[in-house]
């Protein structure tokens, strides 16, 4: 098993805004078994596994995410994503008390498609010898968190192949779920 980072992969960056993963080396070990072991027959999408990672991860990771403060001191700007947005300092990360990975099989991230359209996104993969893709790593603080508002709305405009299938009140629902998880947690940066 080979696993490629996806382009947009920012967890193992010195400096990155969300989940940081502090450990590589040791991560990837936990990875690597977690895929292997990972049941396909319960992907939502074809080749698109949300895998939650054992506890022995955790010591591996910084959470992405802590709780919404009234002190400008604790929080930085960063550029993300082309804008500007304020971030909590890593400081006040939770303490990670789950974490997830998102990995694609090669060919469900060929055929994404966010990624067909994305030249730089498609070549990236298309060229590597791999057999799974790391498109995400997912340390969790308190409840699960759900996509962020920008994700859920691109989602829907056809940025990923299992938002094509909800219903309304699916939507509706997953809607309801983002607002109440982002207006008690915010994200972290470095």
């Amino acid at each position: 098993m080979r696993i490629a980072h996806s382009s947009i992969l920012t967890a193992f960056a010195t400096e990155t805004i969300g989940t940081k993963v502090t450990n590589p080396t040791r991560f990837m070990e936990v990875l690597k078994a977690a895929v292997a072991a990972h049941d396909p027959s319960t992907d939502r999408q074809t080749g698109q596994h949300f895998i939650m990672l054992p506890s022995e991860v955790l010591e591996t990771v910084s959470a992405g995410v802590g709780r919404t403060t009234k002190n400008p001191e604790d929080y930085v700007v960063r550029m993300h994503r082309g804008q500007a947005s304020l971030f909590l300092k890593r400081t006040c990360a939770a303490p990670a008390e789950s974490c997830a990975a998102i990995v694609y099989t090669r060919e469900a991230y060929l055929a994404d498609p966010d990624v067909m359209r994305t030249p730089e996104k498609f070549h990236h993969i298309s060229e590597r010898d791999c057999t799974h893709v790391l498109v995400a790593v997912l340390a969790f603080a308190g409840p699960k968190a759900p996509v962020g508002y920008e994700r859920f709305v691109k989602n829907l405009a056809g940025g990923n192949n299992e938002a094509l299938a909800l219903t309304g009140d699916e939507i509706r629902a997953r809607a309801v779920e983002v607002v109440a998880y982002w207006d008690a947690w915010q994200v972290v940066a470095d």
